[in-house]
């Protein structure tokens, strides 16, 4: 007997041969006058109701935002990064969605349609930053294996949907239960192909912050985030923010699926604890909560701007939800610092834009830099901290603008 989750993922593998795999678009090669912090040539390219994003890989899709639309609060649906590590994509009907929730750590295994969630479940929303493990991989010297992430797999959004706390207390979760393993509907080209199966600490899959979302910046999720229904892990990197959730389930023991054994883990000798303790081992850890970080927005490296004329320089700074305390600006290569003034504060797991003015006294090249500070005093370092993986790439910018 078929088992009905592999049963959906066998009918969406042929939806998606149907579907998606038509929809994948031509790619063109254009000059990104965005992402000049990196070597590698840019491939402009357009996912069905997307615009032009910078394409890292066709199959799976893999496409970044340029920085220049990071001014705003939140990043538009139609530009926001796109990250898959399977082929096999489907594009699920709302009325044909089913959520399982079960595992051997619930007393009353049940199904949920979209009418359900929405329904019998109170509403929530939160502003969170979503941002790929691996941003700014590509611009670690030397390289390392992975897919080659500019500085654009990275947004800030308005989350809407329910608590996933509130949907397993509707299973009766044990209090014996260790953790809550999370699958989705995408699957592998091949049957060899390891499910994309990730785990969460019940603690964190109870905290009150970890939503089970169906709408992004106030409109349903777009097919390439996660249509129908995502998981949302505030502070959390988005490995774990599982996209078009078909399955919960609570679990007595540690899950030992090659995206949580093998993939996604740091040295610990390199990094904080993870707060996630059931995964961890004498010498790594899973990737959870994300470092403090900040990105330059509106300048490119090599950008001659006017000189003797107020220049605004502006970015975003985020971290794991501790909240951003101050960022500041060199504009002299690191030698002095000055505060940057923050804007709104939309919570502690959106990010923050700041702005700095700035005017150019002389006709000249000049080495700008941004460095921000969390609430818990961590700041940014000057280098990147080296891991396998490329992971946690937060190093303080650098870019070159010659005043002219």
């Amino acid at each position: 007997m078929v088992d009905r989750r592999h049963f959906i993922k066998k009918v969406a593998g042929g939806l998606a041969a149907l579907g998606s795999w038509f929809l994948l678009p031509r790619s063109g090669l254009a000059a990104d006058p965005v992402a000049a912090d990196t070597e590698v040539a840019t491939i402009m390219d357009m996912l069905p109701g997307k615009k032009a994003l910078i394409k890292k890989s066709y199959r799976p899709p893999n496409y970044e935002t340029p920085v220049n639309y990071f001014d705003a609060p939140f990043t538009p649906n139609d530009v926001f990064f796109v990250r898959y590590h399977n082929s096999v994509i489907p594009e699920v009907k709302a009325e044909d969605w089913r959520l399982r929730v079960g595992g051997e750590g619930v007393s009353t295994p049940m199904e949920l349609t979209l009418e359900q969630l929405r329904r019998d479940f109170k509403p929530a929303e939160i502003a969170a930053l979503c941002l790929c493990s691996g941003n700014r991989r590509g611009l670690f010297q030397p390289h390392v294996p992975g897919v080659q992430w500019g500085s654009g797999a990275i947004g800030n959004a308005l989350w809407r949907g329910v608590r996933l706390k509130d949907v397993l207390a509707g299973a009766g979760i044990y209090k014996s239960s260790v953790e809550v393993s999370l699958d989705g509907a995408d699957s592998g080209m091949h049957k060899s192909s390891p499910d994309f199966i990730k785990s969460l600490p019940v603690a964190k899959a109870l905290d009150e912050n970890t939503l089970i979302a169906f709408e992004m910046n106030g409109e349903p999720l777009p097919h390439w985030n996660g249509f129908p229904a995502r998981l949302i892990i505030p502070g959390w990197t988005a490995t774990y923010w599982m996209k078009h959730l078909t399955e919960v389930n609570v679990l007595s023991k540690p899950f030992d699926g090659f995206w949580m054994k093998t993939a996604y883990r740091i040295p610990r000798d390199r990094f904080a604890s993870g707060q996630f303790s059931s995964q961890e081992t004498l010498t790594n850890m899973p990737i959870t909560e994300m470092v403090v970080n900040s990105l330059i927005t509106n300048l490119i490296d090599g950008q001659t701007v006017p000189a003797f004329k107020p220049l605004e320089i502006k970015g975003v700074a985020w971290d794991g939800g501790i909240g951003i305390v101050q960022v500041e600006i060199s504009t002299d290569d690191g030698i002095s610092w000055h505060l940057a003034t923050l804007k709104q504060d939309y919570g502690r797991f959106s990010w923050r834009q700041w702005h700095y003015e700035f005017e150019p006294k002389r006709t000249r090249e000049f080495r700008i830099m941004a460095r921000a500070t969390s609430h818990s005093g961590a700041s940014q370092p000057l280098e990147p901290i080296p891991n396998p993986s490329g992971y946690h790439h937060n190093a303080v910018q650098k870019i070159a603008i010659q005043a002219a």
